[in-house]
């Protein structure tokens, strides 16, 4: 049995006896989360004391490795930056940050490149069954955050440009600015989110 039919994507689309529909209902899944993440980039809430933003796509990005897997968990948060590359409004709104391409450059870009490797790593743990019970579907996900905090911070700290020039912080000021202000918060919006997949297993994956 392959990896991928621990999935909650695979279980919905192999029951469709039609190829083309199968793989329809693979392309619409993809589209939703990307949609999904550039909807929850515009509940977005700026902060005085720093140029990240509180949003809530983290949470998108990793529900949506748990139910996606990991190669179409990745390929949703790749078109999510390319529409946002292209110059689509899918970026938090900013008043401060760039937009477009400057956006994976300046001070938030390090969180936006590591959405693929998240949702990646998270869909590869939901294909070894992690997204079926709420404790391993948290484990799952507190992987997926770790990873986009690291990216993120270590983005803004050392790497991070506006066209004015440098935006780098350093590696305290980007744990004061973009770490230890929302981790409180993506932590309680993770313990909510990691029972979305456990539900719809038990909704969809036994039937």
């Amino acid at each position: 049995m392959p990896a991928d039919s621990a999935t909650l994507l695979n279980v919905v689309a192999t029951r469709v006896e039609d190829r083309g529909g199968e793989r329809a209902i693979r392309a619409a899944s993809v589209l939703f989360i990307t949609v999904l993440t550039a909807a929850a980039a515009q509940i977005s809430f700026p902060l005085p004391f720093t140029q990240v933003p509180f949003t809530f796509q983290p949470m998108v990005v990793l529900v949506g490795g748990l139910v996606l897997g990991s190669r179409l968990g990745l390929a949703s948060q790749v078109l999510y930056l390319a529409a946002g590359i292209a110059g689509l409004p899918v970026f938090a709104t900013s008043a401060t940050l760039p937009p477009g391409l400057l956006r994976l450059i300046g001070p938030t870009g390090g969180y936006l490149m590591a959405y693929p490797l998240a949702a990646f790593v998270v869909g590869t743990l939901a294909e070894h069954q992690f997204a079926r019970r709420y404790l391993s579907s948290v484990a799952a996900m507190l992987v997926g955050l770790a990873i986009i905090y690291a990216c993120g911070t270590v983005w803004l700290a050392y790497f991070a440009k506006l066209q004015s020039g440098s935006a780098a912080v350093g590696l305290a000021t980007a744990l004061a600015t973009g770490v230890y202000p929302f981790v409180l918060a993506d932590l309680v919006k993770l313990v909510a989110a990691a029972g979305i997949t456990p539900g719809l297993w038990r909704v969809i994956g036994t039937r």
